[in-house]
C-alpha cells in the first residue's frame, strides 16, 4: 500500500487465485476497478470514519451520566414491580446513576413494548418483559414489533415457578391420576386461567397434547377471579404461579400435585415436577426479561448485564428473591437471546397443535 497525496492506493494481488478480481461494474473516481486496479480512498473519508468509531466507543464507555428508564408493560403493585424494585438500589449503585420506573401497561404488554423497542438504542431507556414477551407472537396476529429482532437481551432476572392445583374434591393426588380421570371423563373437567394466552392457558395446552386428553378452558379477567372460582369448586384445576398459590395450599384450600419448571422449587422441594410426573420434556417458565432496543453498542449491553447480575448475586437480594418464590436467574445477554428464540419457537408449536389461531 502507498500513499499519494491525501489518498491511499491499495494494489490488489494480481494472479493470486485467493484474491478474487474486482467485479467490472464497481467504479471509483470514475475508473472501472478489476483485478490489479488501483483502489482509492480519501484519508480525510478515513479519518472521519475513525473519529465516529472512536466517539461511539467513547460515548459507550462512559455511560451512563443520567438516569436510565425502566420501561414496566405492567401496573404498579405487581410482580414485575415487585421484583425490580428489589434490585433497583444495587443496580443503581453498580451503574453510578438513578433508575427511574416508567409504568406503561396495555394489550398484553405490547404498549410498554413498543415503547421500548421504538426507543434510541443508547441504554437510557431498557424494560422489564414477562412470560407474554415470548407467547405473544403466538397469539397476537399483529404485533407492533418484531420479539426476536427488535430488542437487545440484557439478561433473564428471575423464573417465577408455576403449579399444576387442583380443588380437593377432584380425586386426583398426581398427574397420572388426573390423566387416566380426564380420559374417563372427557369435556366434564375444567381449569380457569386469567385469560387467553396466558401461560396457565399453554401450560394446560402443552398437557393435553401428549396426555391425549382435553380438558375444557374457562377464561377470566385476571388472576384473582380465576383462583376465587377454583376455589369455590366451579372449576376443577388450574395452572398457577406458586408464590400467589402458598396461602391455599397451606389451608388446605387447594392440592399442588406437580410443578412446571425444569427443576424442583425452592419453596415446594416436596412436589414432583411435570417431568417426573411421566411428562418428558415438559417445562413452563415464566421469566421476566430485561431487554432495551435493538442495537445497542456491546459496552453498553455489558454494563447493563453485570448491573442486573450483580444485583440479583447480592446475598441479601437473593434471599428476599428466594423467599417470594421466584428462582433467581442473572443469565448472560447471549444466553437470554437464545432463551428468547426457544420460547417463541416452542409457543407457536404448541399454540399451532392446539388450533390456537392468533388474533
Amino acid at each position: 500500500m502507498a500513499s499519494h497525496g491525501d489518498a491511499i492506493i491499495v494494489k490488489t494481488s494480481e494472479g493470486n487465485p485467493g484474491f478474487p478480481p474486482g467485479p467490472p461494474f464497481l467504479q471509483t473516481s470514475g475508473r472501472t476497478l478489476a483485478a490489479g486496479a488501483k483502489v482509492t480512498m480519501s484519508i480525510r473519508t478515513a479519518v472521519a470514519i475513525a473519529c465516529v468509531v472512536a466517539s461511539v466507543q467513547g460515548y459507550a464507555q462512559s455511560f451512563p451520566v443520567k438516569p436510565v428508564r425502566i420501561v414496566n408493560p405492567a401496573a404498579p403493585g405487581g410482580n414485575s414491580d415487585i421484583f425490580f424494585r428489589l434490585l433497583q438500589p444495587k443496580m443503581s449503585e453498580s451503574l453510578g446513576q438513578p433508575i427511574v420506573m416508567d409504568y406503561r401497561p396495555g394489550a398484553g404488554g405490547t404498549v410498554g413494548g413498543e415503547a421500548i423497542a421504538r426507543a434510541a438504542p443508547d441504554g437510557y431507556t431498557t424494560g422489564i418483559m414477562a412470560a407474554s414477551f415470548v407467547i405473544n407472537p403466538a397469539m397476537i396476529r399483529k404485533m407492533p414489533y418484531d420479539t426476536a429482532k427488535d430488542f437487545t437481551p440484557l439478561g433473564l432476572m428471575v423464573d417465577v415457578p408455576s403449579g399444576l392445583v387442583v380443588h380437593p374434591s377432584l380425586p386426583v393426588h398426581n398427574v397420572k391420576q388426573l390423566i387416566a380421570l380426564a380420559k374417563s371423563r372427557p369435556g366434564q373437567i375444567f381449569y380457569s386461567t386469567s385469560g387467553r394466552g396466558t401461560v396457565g392457558h399453554l401450560a394446560a395446552e402443552l398437557l393435553d397434547s401428549p396426555a391425549g386428553i382435553k380438558l375444557v378452558h374457562v377464561p377470566y379477567k385476571g388472576a384473582g377471579p380465576a383462583l376465587i372460582d377454583l376455589l369455590a369448586g366451579n372449576v376443577q384445576l388450574q395452572f398457577a404461579s406458586i408464590p400467589l398459590l402458598v396461602p391455599q395450599l397451606k389451608a388446605g384450600k387447594l392440592r399442588m400435585i406437580a410443578q412446571t419448571g425444569g427443576k424442583r422449587a425452592a419453596m415446594a422441594p416436596e412436589t414432583p415436577t411435570m417431568i417426573e410426573s411421566g411428562l418428558p420434556g415438559f417445562v413452563v417458565r415464566s421469566p421476566f426479561s430485561f431487554v432495551g432496543p435493538a442495537g445497542m453498542a456491546k459496552p453498553i449491553v455489558e454494563k447493563l448485564n453485570l448491573a442486573l447480575v450483580t444485583a440479583i448475586k447480592d446475598p441479601e437480594n437473593h434471599r428476599q428473591l428466594v423467599a417470594n418464590g421466584t428462582e433467581p436467574l442473572g443469565s448472560t445477554p447471549e444466553e437470554h437471546a437464545a432463551a428468547i428464540r426457544s420460547e417463541i419457537d416452542k409457543w407457536r408449536k404448541v399454540a399451532k397443535e392446539a388450533h390456537i389461531e392468533p388474533q
